[in-house]
């Protein structure tokens, strides 16, 4: 090889790629994840067909047996199956960070002059767009059933931002479940283990009032009950919390800031220290 030659391949290499910064590298990793969801629709069956298939088995097959105070039980429902859905967008993101590092997808960003954390945040984003969808599915459900929202469309507002904050700290429980497991089928195991209790030992599909004792405390602090509740106040849907209620579900709204807030503060350094340790492997 020349000189010149090598003199050549010295000053390319020398050339500066260019630094897109955080939130356009973000941006990328968000539409190569919805790109695959293009190309593969049927990604799009847990955020489809099963919240439809939810609503109507709830509304219309357990609806008669369960007597849920206020304006019926397919409005008490569909705040409860709202929040339900939002806590399992950290299912989706931990399935396809557990997916990316396994086939070597994050190897290979490593070797591009991208942050490391643009992989998280864009897998965050996406996970929780892709959840949205699911919302927005269910809400247009629950409407041709007879769902409303009869609080104006700034507490409307509102409970979706709720829902969305608190899918956002979720999401760092999936990330961190997702670094830690080796492959999907142990996260899948993990995260229904974790996802059920916390979802339906709540207020979420049954009112709390007719539990045992002990197991209505726990109901009462779980966090996916004050999201609901916080969603039923906002929406109209359902009578306040009683006055032996929990303070979460006495203060529904600020509970759900609080327990949003909290679960980011222990998730988020979990989930990338792991995430570190991992894709340092």
């Amino acid at each position: 090889m020349s000189t010149a030659t090598q003199t050549q391949q010295h000053a390319q290499a020398r050339i500066p790629v260019e630094d897109r910064g955080l939130v356009q590298q973000s941006l990328t990793v968000v539409w190569r994840n919805l790109l695959h969801i293009k190309r593969m629709p049927e990604m799009l069956l847990d955020v489809t067909i099963q919240p439809v298939m939810f609503v109507l088995l709830f509304a219309f097959v357990f609806g008669g047996s369960i007597n849920a105070p206020g304006t019926g039980y397919r409005e008490f429902l569909l705040p409860g199956i709202m929040a339900q859905t939002i806590v399992f967008s950290c299912f989706v993101v931990a399935v396809g960070l557990t997916n990316d590092l396994a086939k070597g997808i994050v190897d290979r960003f490593k070797s591009l002059p991208m942050s490391r954390a643009s992989v998280l945040v864009g897998r965050s984003v996406s996970s929780l767009i892709h959840s949205s969808i699911g919302i927005v599915v269910m809400a247009v459900t629950g409407l041709l059933i007879g769902w409303r929202m009869r609080e104006g469309v700034l507490n409307a507002a509102l409970a979706f931002g709720l829902l969305l904050l608190f899918g956002f700290s979720m999401i760092w429980l999936g990330i961190w479940v997702g670094s830690m497991l080796q492959s999907v089928e142990a996260v899948q195991g993990a995260m229904f283990t974790i996802m059920f209790p916390l979802t339906f030992v709540a207020n979420t599909f049954a009112p709390t009032q007719n539990m045992p004792p002990w197991l209505r405390v726990i109901a009462e602090w779980n966090p996916v009950s004050s999201l609901t509740q916080a969603c039923r106040n906002l929406w109209g849907n359902g009578d306040p919390a009683s006055a032996a209620a929990a303070f979460p579900l006495q203060h529904p709204e600020i509970a759900s800031i609080v327990w949003s807030i909290i679960l980011t503060i222990i998730f988020a350094p979990l989930a990338m220290a792991a995430f570190k340790r991992r894709s340092r492997d």
